[in-house]
């Protein structure tokens, strides 16, 4: 059980009197404890008695029960009502001098998003363009590790008034993540304005210079996240991050979906393929198909789309992110893939 399947549930307790809004999007949810006997939910209500309470802690102990929570519990506080904060004044000018900003998107997590993102930022850099990387996965910053930055803090400048963070650069690319701002091993527990408002910042509050290419590492998933991401940040297009099992595949669709919906109509660049096949280190010329044999390739054509890139699976790829060093730096079969679709997305 996670905090955020806990959120998910309880977007499903929604607020009589306030127009139907759920208690998450009305920032109501404190805090959320995991322990292992009990599940701590803590909702705040203002000075002013809301006479809906007792039935709002009911709704969100019985969404607690109805997932499984271990001995679900919601405690309560009171908060001063303040007034509505404006949102964050934040504009575009530091992405004037960046030709292209892609999103990185999988329709489900654990198929190696990250794992492309991160390896081809640095194959594009291996060819000679400028480059940055945006860890826009919120719950799961994973770009501190795989390029060795982990513990390593931004520096930030005060200009006019505002705060400008600066990128930090290796393997010749510009990395900002929200997880240079979190401790290790620090859960990230974000309501959705919250990551929306972070993601921003991540993108806009910071500076670029000149670049090539701009990678955003979006969340897994469908949602109001990647919505506002793709609109006010100004992605103009994405590739689609797949492995060949079923069950990753119907999302992808999902995710497809997702950024031809009219009120984002966003091309889809590509599909990659990653793990489509395992190659032992000891013999490069193998291949064993243990995920399923090209998977990507018909998901690709069925939704007329360009496969991109096979990846296989080496164990080369695990050592590397998990050193700190990207596999695109080396020169075997998966650098050589990631370096092979480098080549295509420099065309677009």
């Amino acid at each position: 059980m996670t905090a955020q399947e806990i959120l998910n549930a309880l977007q499903e307790v929604k607020h009589p009197a306030k127009g139907e809004k759920s208690i998450v999007e009305l920032d109501m949810v404190q805090n959320i404890e995991i322990l292992a006997d009990k599940t701590v939910v803590t909702l705040a209500f203002g000075r002013r008695r809301d006479p809906l309470a007792e039935y709002l802690i009911g709704a969100t102990r019985a969404a607690l029960v109805r997932l499984g929570c271990p001995g679900p519990e919601v405690h309560t506080v009171v908060v001063d009502e303040q007034p509505a904060k404006k949102p964050l004044e934040l504009g575009k000018e530091g992405l004037a001098e960046i030709k292209h900003i892609i999103g990185i998107a999988s329709g489900k997590g654990g198929v190696g998003k990250s794992t492309v993102a991160v390896n081809l930022a640095v194959a594009l850099a291996r060819l000679g363009y400028k480059v940055g990387l945006v860890d826009a996965d919120v719950y799961g910053p994973s770009v501190p590790t795989m390029t060795g930055t982990e513990g390593q803090m931004p520096l930030a400048e005060n200009r006019d008034g505002k705060d400008i963070m600066l990128p930090l650069e290796k393997y010749g690319v510009k990395w900002m993540s929200i997880g240079y701002f979190a401790g290790r091993g620090q859960a990230l527990i974000w309501r959705g304005p919250m990551a929306t408002t972070a993601l921003k910042q991540l993108v806009l509050q910071v500076e670029w210079g000149p670049l090539d290419f701009l990678l955003v590492d979006m969340p897994p998933g469908t949602g109001d996240i990647h919505i506002s991401l793709i609109q006010e940040i100004g992605i103009e297009g994405a590739i689609m991050v797949t492995t060949p099992q079923n069950v990753a595949l119907a999302d992808v669709e999902k995710g497809v979906d997702m950024f031809k919906n009219e009120s984002i109509n966003k091309p889809i660049l590509g599909l990659v393929e990653n793990m489509a096949w395992f190659t032992p280190a000891e013999h490069p010329d193998e291949k064993y198909y243990i995920f399923g044999k090209d998977g990507g390739a018909r998901m690709a054509k069925e939704l007329g789309l360009e496969l991109l890139a096979q990846i296989p699976l080496v164990q080369g790829i695990r050592e590397s992110g998990d050193s700190g060093e990207p596999s695109a730096l080396g020169t075997g079969p998966d650098s050589l893939a990631f370096l092979e679709l480098a080549q295509k997305i420099a065309q677009i």
